[in-house]
């Protein structure tokens, strides 16, 4: 018998195997690569188990592997780390780890570019990404979502007004990537929306609506 082919199959039967078959897809995609990617963070940080003495390893102790005891190695590492340069002497040794690396060369060009980036973002005092906004890129009649950023006192002086700030254009799907340019403030609207909302819909490409807009939309039923 000849294996009956979708061709072969009326277009009735072709739809109902395509309407299913992306039912299941929307199911097993998200949680594949969510499983993937829970699996490659737990993978990394269980080699940070190599860190502690041979006979401490859990494999030693236990006699048998025990997935995800490096992600608790690594957060008791950082709350300790945490801990340690919150009073005096932490901060002396974080002072003179700092100067250290800042004089190595080319180790500092990676050191202080990373350590600015991370200053910015994970710091309880930085303004990164406070705001979204929409700016007029890459072309006068299109608008582009874009974040807020700090804009350095020297570009101010350059620029003679204060009008003009820094902000961030991602990119689509990648928000990683992107553009960072100065704009005068007259030029953009500030939207209400929060910054997790913005990535959302930049990361999906408009497919996900943010709540902010959902729930103007049940209003407006």
């Amino acid at each position: 018998m000849r294996a009956i082919g979708l061709r072969q199959l009326p277009v009735g039967g072709i739809a109902f195997v395509k309407k299913y078959l992306l039912t299941g897809l929307l199911v097993w995609v998200p949680l594949g690569i969510t499983l993937w990617v829970i699996n490659l963070i737990i993978g990394t940080l269980d080699l940070t188990l190599s860190l502690l003495p041979e006979h401490w390893h859990p494999d030693e102790l236990f006699g048998m592997h025990i997935p995800g005891l490096g992600v608790i190695l690594t957060v008791v590492v950082v709350l300790t780390t945490g801990l340690l340069v919150r009073n005096v002497f932490g901060q002396r040794l974080l002072t003179y780890w700092d100067r250290m690396l800042r004089r190595i060369p080319f180790v500092n060009a990676i050191y202080n570019s990373v350590k600015q980036v991370s200053d910015t973002l994970l710091s309880e005092s930085g303004n990164a990404f406070r705001k979204v906004l929409l700016v007029r890129y890459p072309h006068p009649d299109a608008w582009s979502l874009a974040f807020l950023t700090s804009t350095p006192a020297e570009v101010t002086r350059k620029l003679g007004s204060d009008e003009y700030v820094g902000v961030f254009v991602p990119t689509t799907p990648s928000p990683v990537n992107g553009f960072y340019f100065y704009v005068k403030k007259s030029e953009t609207i500030e939207l209400d929306i929060s910054v997790d909302s913005a990535f959302k819909a930049i990361v999906s490409m408009g497919v996900v609506v943010t709540p902010e807009a959902a729930a103007r939309f049940n209003q407006t039923k």
